[in-house]
């Protein structure tokens, strides 16, 4: 069994914000593969199902995303997950808008989500794709921890969203290549783009 974790904040007034792209990855997967968040388990609304030949559970942690770990540290106890069969689709300031980029058993890159999940399990030994977002614009060399947090909770541009639009339903080919071929596939083919850059 696979659990697929969305990264986010709960509740409307986050919705659509930058940092919520996790949410909205996952929410799009769901609707393709026909599994609707029905049940409430683990801090997290949880679906599941079979995708690409695997046995599934997709959950959106209902906790905020500084305390991730706490809801998907349940879901991997309750379900028997082992950290390798752990997917999680997240934002990455570090990424260009609009690339993605799968790796496994990496450090967090400073993402607080990433990090509480990795604190709450003590494993890091879990698949992640990385959805870019970029960074804010400034004349300013430095950005400020301030300036980055109003960022990520602030919503797409409207051409932002063109953009987002395309690669929503690439990170669902790349979770269904990640079930179906295996990591190593799914990274040669989905990684390619961004090391061109």
């Amino acid at each position: 069994m696979k659990l697929i974790v969305g990264l986010g904040n709960p509740g409307r007034t986050y919705a659509s914000n930058r940092h919520n792209i996790g949410f909205t990855c996952l929410r799009y997967l769901a609707r393709q593969v026909g599994i609707r968040f029905d049940k409430k388990m683990g801090l997290a609304r949880t679906g599941s199902g079979e995708v690409g030949g695997s046995k599934v559970v997709l959950a959106r942690p209902q906790t905020f995303m500084n305390l991730s770990g706490r809801s998907v540290s349940r879901l991997v106890k309750k379900f028997s997950i082992n950290p390798c069969d752990l997917i999680v689709i997240h934002d990455d300031l570090d990424l260009p808008l609009g690339r993605i980029r799968i790796r496994q058993d990496t450090s967090s890159g400073g993402h607080k989500g990433v990090s509480s999940i990795i604190s709450e399990l003590g494993s890091r030994d879990f698949t992640r794709i990385r959805v870019g977002i970029g960074r804010p614009m400034s004349d300013i060399p430095e950005t400020s921890e301030a300036d980055i947090t109003n960022y990520v909770l602030s919503d797409f541009t409207a051409e932002e969203k063109k953009t987002m639009a395309q690669i929503i339903p690439e990170v669902s080919e790349a979770v269904l290549c990640l079930l179906i071929k295996g990591l190593t596939a799914a990274m040669n083919k989905y990684n390619q783009s961004f090391a061109k850059l």
